[in-house]
């Protein structure tokens, strides 16, 4: 819609001419931003597309916003295991500061999920790795950012002792596999241990 020659995102209470569902409430706006999709027979042509957006000049600071924060991010996320445990990492910088994680990280523009793991790996343990299957996929809207990930989970062989970079990593330690769940920050990374391991 437009407000004032601007594109804009409709405010609560304005009408929206077509029926609609919300899929989520978002953490993030003055008033909260709800991301839906239309019901419509068909797709109308004259539309903007969402990737227009960006470029345009006419569109208000919280479309930019929301198209940027709704475009997937993509991570790749290592299990590495030494017998009956695995490791993780404790940020020392970044959305997971602090808090118990596995070694991994955003896939840089053209990455495969492979290549980011070993990348990661290579900046966060300094030690290089053998990268085998994709264990899985998973996926969630965060609670606290509002952000879609989309998450790969993938079987990693280190060649030689982990030695974190304290710019990345402040800690890194093996833990029983059967503990390993507890102790991460995220849910999602949590509950595909779990699966994993069957605990």
């Amino acid at each position: 819609m437009r407000r004032n020659g601007i594109l804009d995102l409709p405010r609560v209470g304005e009408e929206i001419p077509f029926p609609y569902e919300i899929l989520y409430e978002l953490p993030w706006g003055e008033e909260g931003v709800a991301l839906g999709v239309p019901r419509l027979s068909r797709h109308p042509r004259e539309w903007i597309l969402k990737d227009e957006i960006p470029r345009r000049g006419d569109a208000s600071p919280v479309l930019r916003d929301a198209v940027h924060r709704t475009l997937p991010r993509a991570v790749a996320e290592g299990i590495v295991e030494r017998g009956d445990e695995v490791l993780l990492v404790k940020a020392s910088r970044g959305l997971t500061r602090g808090l118990w994680s596995l070694p991994g990280g955003f896939l840089s523009f053209g990455e495969s999920p492979e290549e980011a793991v070993a990348r990661e790996i290579q900046e966060e343990l300094r030690v290089p790795c053998r990268v085998g299957e994709l264990l899985g996929v998973r996926t969630k809207v965060g609670e606290h950012t509002g952000l879609h990930w989309i998450i790969f989970f993938l079987a990693v062989e280190l060649r030689g002792a982990p030695d974190p970079d304290p710019d990345e990593i402040a800690e890194a330690r093996f833990f029983p596999k059967k503990e390993a769940a507890t102790i991460l920050s995220d849910r999602t990374m949590a509950a595909f241990l779990e699966e994993l391991f069957g605990t």
